[in-house]
């Protein structure tokens, strides 16, 4: 069997998509970063799978000192949908501190579209981000970080 010459074309073209898809750019812009406190502030980029929790099923993790108030971070090949959360790891252990309560973080904490901490973490649903959303907006994606 010899395929067409159309048929290749619409192989190639769907393999061509799929790459471009794989090829988005993100910028997030950290913000509120409290500079009194030590350590490093991470910036993580998840799909649905372990958000926001397990970090180490994070797509990626952006490690910046916490020196300034504001950093601009891009993150390049996001999937199509992800989500984006970001630490101030003071005690730099890559995990999140709880407070005497052993639930509230005593750490500082962000998530795409302002998702927040009630009495559990946020879902992916409430701090998912889309790339065409996001490709419609010269300006980056802003996150303010929260602390206890």
């Amino acid at each position: 069997m010899t395929l067409k010459p159309t048929v290749i074309a619409m192989i190639l073209g769907g393999i061509s998509m799929n790459v471009d898809a794989l090829e988005n750019r993100v910028e997030v812009r950290v913000k509120g970063i409290d500079t009194s406190r030590a350590g490093q502030i991470l910036v993580m980029l998840f799909q649905e799978e372990g958000f926001p929790k397990a970090h180490d099923k994070a797509l990626r993790i952006l490690r910046y000192p916490s020196t300034e108030t504001e950093r601009v971070v891009v993150f390049e090949n996001v999937p199509t949908l992800f989500a984006i959360k970001v630490l101030h790891d003071e005690d730099e252990d890559g995990k999140v501190t709880k407070n005497w309560t052993g639930i509230l973080p005593k750490e500082g904490l962000g998530f795409s579209r302002g998702a927040r901490i009630t009495y559990k973490a946020p879902s992916f649903a409430s701090a998912r981000l889309s790339v065409a959303d996001l490709e419609e907006s010269d300006t980056p994606h802003d996150i303010t970080m929260r602390y206890p």
